[in-house]
């Protein structure tokens, strides 16, 4: 990789920031990265289990206002991606870097204290995620041994548990080529249940749900969509994938972003409108978030459907469950040095990822809707709010004229969007007291 600050080719100036160069024995050949690349990763890093969450929040408020606050929040989101993208590209041009992680930007700019704190809401979220994954997709394993295999009702425990040996088994010892090509194969299987459950969703939609609005109800369902819509920490990754070209790299994030909240909003509606007022009366309370999903899974709106929501919401599990893992095994890599864990010592290094999720699991079977919630009020209210705008406002004190903001609004925009991360994490606080 060739750093440089400009190429002029036929007269034109080149955007990039470098160059991609590899050498082949006989000459240089330059090997960028691509538009649809790098739209791939953005997209398939916010497709993830948090989708499975949306109906249940979404439900109290309807269709029409959760549509609304899908698109706030994804407008939030693609803000505060493009503020991570501008700090990563100033960044590396003024340090001569040919890339950065996003941790290591955080310590470039807010100092070992704001690399200390981002660290911390990065390691709670993936924990805090894990658990989600693990204690939803064993109660999907259950479900699904109770009618294949005629068995009773076993207890949740079983299922948590072997959803995490069994995967993160698999994860522990297969190759990383053999899991690149198994999570290509579930994301697959993701991609075409979807388009099922869409197809036959879409007959089952009940008038009623479709005019039902209560607007009061929106707010609790804020920190759930963040979830769903994170992509912050792929980011800086981007920029290094296209060279930090800035256009390339703002269609990347748009395009990246706007094709799940396309599928968001069409799952929302769809899911939504399935649920008909006498399934709403016929479940028994006694639950704090009622899911839809789990009627749809029982079979409510159709045999064939409720086999598709299974499998759908399975293997979107899986999917982000094996990316969550990897993400937390580079993570105490990084923490514990890589040169003392040795190919003997991953089962130590599996064992502080998977048991400590899977423990609190096993505890608290019915975590999943919370631990969500608790992550999208903290740690993606910090990573992909106060964080990134801090980053921004700093480097644009500093910043000489070779620095280029990507995000229009100057301080407006950096302190509105360190006001709503800050709204959400004092929304969360006074709930807790007033419970």
């Amino acid at each position: 990789m060739v750093s440089i600050k400009t190429v002029l080719k036929n007269s034109e100036q080149v955007t990039r920031l470098f160059s991609h160069l590899e050498f082949d024995g006989k000459k240089l050949n330059h090997q960028p990265g691509s538009v649809l690349g790098s739209t791939a990763l953005i997209a398939g890093t916010t497709v993830g289990a948090g989708i499975l969450a949306l109906p249940a929040v979404t439900l109290p408020s309807g269709i029409v206002p959760s549509t609304s606050g899908l698109i706030a929040v994804w407008l939030y989101a693609l803000v505060s991606g493009l503020l991570v993208a501008e700090v990563t590209l100033n960044t590396m041009r003024t340090e001569g870097l040919s890339s950065i992680g996003f941790l290591g930007i955080v310590e470039k700019i807010l100092g070992k204290v704001g690399a200390r704190i981002a660290g911390g809401a990065y390691l709670f979220m993936h924990y805090a995620l894990l658990v989600a994954y693990i204690t939803e997709g064993g109660e999907i394993l259950g479900t699904a041994a109770t009618k294949v295999w005629g068995v009773q009702i076993l207890p949740t425990w079983v299922g948590t548990t072997t959803f995490t040996l069994l995967f993160g088994g698999i994860m522990y010892l297969g190759r990383e080529k053999f899991i690149e090509k198994l999570n290509s194969a579930f994301v697959g299987i993701v991609i075409v249940s979807f388009l099922g459950l869409l197809f036959l969703g879409g007959r089952h939609i009940q008038s009623a749900q479709l005019l039902f609005q209560n607007w009061s109800a929106l707010g609790s369902a804020i920190s759930v969509m963040s979830v769903a819509l994170f992509f912050q920490n792929v980011v800086p990754l981007v920029v290094t994938q296209l060279e930090g070209d800035a256009y390339k790299i703002r269609q990347s994030i748009f395009i990246g972003s706007v094709i799940p909240l396309i599928m968001f909003l069409a799952w929302n509606a769809v899911i939504l409108g399935s649920v008909s007022p006498d399934m709403l009366h016929s479940t028994s309370g006694g639950t704090s978030v009622f899911d839809p999903l789990q009627i749809l899974r029982a079979g409510g709106a159709g045999q064939w459907l409720g086999v598709l929501v299974s499998i759908f919401s399975e293997f979107a599990i899986v999917t982000s469950f094996i990316g969550f893992v990897y993400g937390l095994l580079d993570l105490f890599k990084d923490i514990f040095l890589p040169a003392q864990w040795q190919l003997s010592s991953r089962l130590p290094l599996y064992s502080l990822v998977l048991f400590p999720p899977m423990t609190l699991g096993t505890l608290n079977p019915s975590i999943f809707f919370t631990a969500l919630d608790y992550t999208g009020t903290f740690s993606i209210s910090v990573l992909g709010g106060i964080i990134p705008a801090l980053m921004s406002w700093k480097q644009r004190e500093n910043s000489d004229s070779t620095n280029q903001p990507l995000v229009p609004g100057g301080k407006v925009t950096l302190i509105a969007i360190v006001g709503v991360a800050l709204a959400m994490i004092g929304r969360q606080i006074l709930s807790i007291y007033t419970k």
